[in-house]
């Protein structure tokens, strides 16, 4: 029965962590971006993230996001990353529809590998971070 089930590939949607400049409170933040790099729109996106260390058994509480429509060629900030998560291992379990089909895919910053050296410019944000696909 379980081979029945078929889980289709996520494509062309992918999760960011970014550094920018908060002009309110007149620092940087890291921020945690969902990327819809797809040619459609992107329905009921839930992302269920947390922080973790298997190492010292520290981890986070677990945060549920909701995004009613994500259009095409398009982002939308999920959170805000306190300096001390990004010492952990971080995932976003993002789940979505497009069209009637459920995509569901789990991506995961690798302990320590969310920080300065690693920043690139993402080009639909246009701004320097890292993305994983």
């Amino acid at each position: 029965m379980k081979k029945d089930i078929k889980i289709p590939e996520v494509t062309n949607v992918f999760m960011a962590v970014v550094k920018e400049y908060n002009n309110d409170f007149k620092c940087d933040d890291w921020n945690a971006y969902i990327v819809n790099n797809k040619e459609v729109d992107l329905e009921m996106i839930l992302i269920v993230s947390k922080g973790y260390d298997e190492n010292t058994l520290a981890e986070t509480s677990l945060l549920r996001h909701k995004i009613e429509k994500l259009p095409a060629q398009s982002f939308a900030k999920v959170e805000l990353m306190h300096e001390d998560v990004l010492k952990l291992a971080n995932f976003f379990n993002v789940t979505f529809f497009e069209g009637n089909t459920m995509f569901d895919k789990k991506f995961l910053f690798e302990k320590g590998t969310i920080k300065e050296s690693a920043l690139r410019t993402i080009p639909l944000l246009n701004k320097r971070g890292i993305l994983l696909k």
